[in-house]
């Protein structure tokens, strides 16, 4: 797949990794919390991660 310019990761071991570059392959992510009421970066997930396999 084709990287997205628009979605930069630096998560290599995500199935939509672009793997040779630092880029998301996905043409759209869900942004998600797993708190109650965020207030720090932590406190935010990426819903769109699949482990590769």
């Amino acid at each position: 797949m084709d990287k997205n310019p628009s979605i930069q990761c630096t998560v290599d071991e995500c199935k939509f990794h672009a793997k040779s570059e630092n880029y998301c392959t996905l043409n759209q992510i869900m942004i998600g919390t797993h708190e109650k009421s965020p207030k720090v970066v932590e406190c935010t997930d990426c819903n769109s991660f699949e482990l590769q396999k």
